[in-house]
């Protein structure tokens, strides 16, 4: 384990390399980057931490999430996992896994680190789009165990957009997953066709339509490629889901009032979600198994903390009111 270092942030922001060994999907070492926010000027302490997983083609870059998050009193912690953003090496290829159990290492680590770094406190994770598909799926395998979820100290859960079905006509989700089964057991890292479209992209970053400044080597405007082996490992995820689970935490789940696909950006793309349909959100949330609480926010984008100003504010208030519930919860529930 190496030390803290300073982050590409700036000011208040750290990392911590985790070395996870030899990469099962043979491309060598691999590792998973842990940032950490510490702002210059003391926040109010609760004992109370959270940890934040992002989704495919993305990394942490959302300081405006860590400060909420640090104003209400929360430490705040974000994850790039194996071969993403600052984890990613040479000669790896982006976002690739063959199995998202892969990722129980890192994360297992990553709560174990937040939670000895605030003095083993309640943690609330926190996750995007595809990240809001591996963090249940970990959380159901994890609640399994001898001391379930509460062992680990997750006070509960908030999913931002969460990918929880594959998009597009029917016939993709019965005749195409059995095609994505099949070649990506055999054909792991080949590529899917038109999976790279730059419309969500030019829509967030400050190069087209949009007011965010992120690293493009690490979340380029037409996403990475997707690979047969990745879309098996997701379809398999999703089936579990489709199925039922038991994650044991209360959940929040955000997502846009709309969806919106064009082949090209237009101003619709900035109010509405230009990669998820959000009726298969809605459809299947209560998969989750425990207390879920889903919020359409109007005027969204894909990612809701990187909409316009008046979503995004109504998307920290949500947030904002469902601690309070939380915490009211939460007591009432701890053994007396």
């Amino acid at each position: 384990m190496t030390t803290w270092v300073p982050d590409v942030l700036g000011d208040g922001y750290q990392q911590l390399t985790i070395p996870l060994g030899s990469d099962p999907d043979g491309e060598g070492e691999v590792e998973a980057t842990l940032i950490r926010y510490q702002p210059a000027q003391e926040t109010k302490r609760t004992g109370r931490a959270v940890l934040y997983v992002h989704g495919f083609t993305d990394y942490f870059f959302q300081k405006h999430l860590a400060e909420h998050f640090a104003d209400q009193g929360y430490a705040f912690f974000a994850l790039d996992l194996r071969k993403c953003g600052r984890s990613l090496k040479p000669g790896q290829t982006a976002h690739f896994v063959s199995d998202l159990t892969l990722y129980d290492a890192e994360l297992d680590e990553a709560l174990r680190l937040v939670r000895e770094q605030t003095g083993e406190g309640q943690v609330l994770l926190v996750a995007h789009s595809t990240g809001g598909l591996v963090l249940p799926l970990w959380l159901h395998r994890r609640q399994k165990k001898a001391d379930g979820t509460a062992g680990l100290g997750v006070s509960g859960v908030i999913l931002n957009s969460p990918w929880f079905d594959l998009q597009g006509p029917s016939y993709l989700r019965n005749v195409g997953t059995v095609a994505v089964d099949a070649l990506g057991r055999v054909k792991r890292k080949s590529v899917v066709p038109k999976t790279t479209l730059d419309t969500y992209g030019v829509s967030l970053h400050v190069d087209g339509n949009g007011i965010w400044n992120y690293n493009l080597d690490w979340k380029p405007l037409g996403g990475f490629p997707v690979t047969f082996g990745w879309l098996r490992a997701v379809r398999r995820g999703h089936a579990q889901l489709h199925r039922g689970l038991d994650i044991g935490v209360p959940a929040l789940i955000l997502r846009s009032k709309a969806s919106y696909f064009a082949p090209r950006y237009d101003p619709q793309v900035d109010t509405a979600d230009a990669v998820l349909d959000v009726r298969q959100i809605a459809r299947w949330a209560g998969c989750l198994g425990d207390r879920t609480t889903i919020v359409p926010i109007p005027g969204a984008r894909h990612d809701v903390f990187l909409s316009s100003d008046e979503p995004r504010a109504q998307a920290f208030a949500e947030v904002d009111l469902w601690l309070d519930w939380l915490h009211g919860h939460n007591s009432a529930q701890a053994p007396r």
